[in-house]
């Protein structure tokens, strides 16, 4: 067996699921890591947050509120592959939910999401968690804050 190592970037912005693989993340991770099915913009969101981590890692989330349930939930993520797969996982997880279900959301709910990640990726769903509370709780307190821009 090898030993865990760096994950590189591949070409295209994706990353190699062997060396995930090997580093110890789930295939469920790797999935969501590469598959990045909840990525990208909300133009008509609701709300938009970001959250920086101490690594550098930073999560931008948009939530789209009908009815007082998050109708849909896209994330841009800057970072490795344990922040992209549990901010994609944390965007899976809140759809559906009200907004007090969403702020119910708990780390342990996104590794029982990815099965699993390494020891040293917990930060990353710390951070994923952070920024998916941010965002419900700054909507709650202030209403929506995104304007379409031009």
């Amino acid at each position: 067996m090898m030993d865990k190592q760096t994950i590189p970037e591949m070409d295209e912005g994706g990353f190699d699921p062997g060396i995930m693989e090997t580093a110890g993340y789930s295939a469920t991770a790797i999935k969501f890591c590469n598959e990045q099915p909840n990525r990208g913009v909300l133009s008509d969101a609701d709300q938009v947050s970001e959250v920086a981590g101490p690594c550098g890692d930073s999560i931008t989330v948009y939530l789209r509120i009908r009815e007082g349930k998050v109708d849909r939930a896209k994330a841009l993520v800057s970072g490795c592959p344990g922040a992209v797969a549990s901010a994609m996982a944390a965007m899976e997880l809140v759809k559906g939910k009200t907004l007090t279900e969403a702020l119910a959301i708990e780390e342990k709910d996104i590794v029982r999401m990815l099965e699993y990640l390494p020891d040293e990726k917990q930060d990353c769903i710390q951070l994923s968690a952070k920024a998916l509370h941010k965002a419900v709780e700054e909507y709650v307190v202030a209403g929506p804050s995104f304007k379409k821009r031009e």
